[in-house]
């Protein structure tokens, strides 16, 4: 019976926090843990918001059964088919067996799928309505954020959304379950930038589309599967995802990522961040891409306006863990930004040309400068064109 908070008449959160996970999804390392969130409606029917990760399944139920008092429960609406949100399903099935399912086509058939379940399913589409009592079920379609099957559900009567993986973060939650009761942008907003744009980022075409459904739906609280519940100051949050979707930058500065064997490629990279930040640009970042982990890149890299990718040739081509940043990049829609290049070779430097190729796939960049080769270590010429860089980086930041 623990994490069971009224959030308001009639509707109660059920999550539980794992604070023991080290990797989410096996492949993003999340030190602070991460919550997953289930809701329950009291109404004339009584309906379950989704279900909860097998990590936290035992607390799941508990408080289930905690909120539910005497109640029987009618229906579970099913948003998301992910296990962190639908793990615990059979066995609510084996607790619940009367209880109607509540979902799209494409879920009904991934439920099939995962469990080889074939019960009593409700299939709605967009915009048909389900009555419980006092509250009405209002179903928008959100396709591929991130997974095709994704659905919200919108309660008119209250401004209440229940809106799946989307405006979730990474992070346990502590002493209240409520963004506005937290210190949200200091606690919470990197790593709610960093979720966004390695699980839901590649996809900012359909985070525009449910932006606008969302838009006209007058939304005073929002539930999401993962993170705080979101009950002021929801415009600004929002605004977050208005910016990332349109893969715009969050922030005026310049972001430095280097790769380097020997240390004279991370020389260059310093040198040229001392550089930028002497020509009057406060918000400068730099990162060892062969140390900082990738999902952390991938957030900085589209946060700042302006970035800088150095790093040595290897194997007649780019450093690998250099490589492999810029193809994720790629993966995930990079854009919009202005760019420049440092490159390294002891005899052959090559790295620049082979990491402007797969920049020039991306949309909308642009060069500043010259790209900069240095010739093993930083000498007196390469100094005077980092130098040169770093100033018109600069220009280019103060004047975007």
């Amino acid at each position: 019976m623990q994490n069971v908070v009224k959030i308001k008449k009639n509707l109660y959160y059920l999550g539980g926090n794992d604070r023991r996970i080290a990797l989410f999804e096996s492949a993003f390392p999340v030190p602070r843990g991460v919550s997953y969130n289930s809701y329950l409606l009291v109404d004339r029917k009584t309906v379950l918001f989704d279900t909860a990760d097998i990590a936290v399944s035992e607390h799941f139920f508990e408080n289930l059964e905690y909120a539910l008092g005497r109640r029987k429960l009618d229906y579970v609406v099913v948003h998301h088919m992910e296990p962190d949100h639908s793990a615990s399903f059979v066995r609510l099935m084996e607790k619940y067996p009367k209880v109607t399912v509540v979902t799209t086509q494409k879920t009904k058939a991934m439920l099939e799928n995962y469990f080889s379940f074939r019960g009593n399913v409700l299939v709605v589409k967009e915009g048909e309505e389900l009555s419980v009592g006092k509250n009405t079920l209002k179903f928008v379609c959100a396709p591929m954020v991130h997974w095709p099957e994704v659905m919200f559900t919108y309660i008119p009567e209250s401004g209440t959304l229940f809106s799946a993986d989307a405006f979730g973060t990474f992070g346990a939650l502590g002493g209240s379950i409520y963004a506005d009761e937290v210190h949200f942008e200091r606690d919470f907003l990197d790593d709610a930038r960093r979720y966004y744009f390695n699980i839901v980022g590649k996809y900012g075409v359909q985070v525009q589309n449910v932006l606008k459904k969302a838009a006209g739906l007058g939304i005073k609280l929002i539930c999401p599967l993962h993170g705080p519940v979101w009950r002021k100051n929801l415009a600004w949050y929002l605004g977050k995802y208005d910016t990332w979707s349109k893969y715009l930058p969050e922030e005026k500065g310049v972001v430095v990522f280097y790769s380097s064997v020997y240390g004279h490629t991370q020389n260059a990279a310093e040198i040229l961040a001392g550089a930028i930040a002497k020509s009057g640009v406060a918000n400068v970042k730099v990162y060892d891409v062969s140390v900082t982990h990738i999902s952390e890149l991938l957030s900085e890299a589209f946060r700042y306006s302006h970035v800088v990718f150095a790093t040595t040739t290897y194997n007649n081509g780019i450093f690998i863990s250099m490589e492999n940043f810029l193809h994720d990049l790629s993966a995930h829609a990079y854009q919009n930004r202005k760019y420049a290049l440092v490159e390294n070779g002891s005899w052959a430097p090559q790295a620049g040309g082979y990491m402007q190729n797969i920049v020039r796939e991306w949309k909308n960049m642009e060069q500043v400068g010259e790209t900069v080769t240095v010739l093993s270590a930083v000498n007196r010429e390469a100094l005077e064109k980092l130098n040169a860089l770093g100033k018109e980086l600069a220009d280019s930041v103060k004047n975007s």
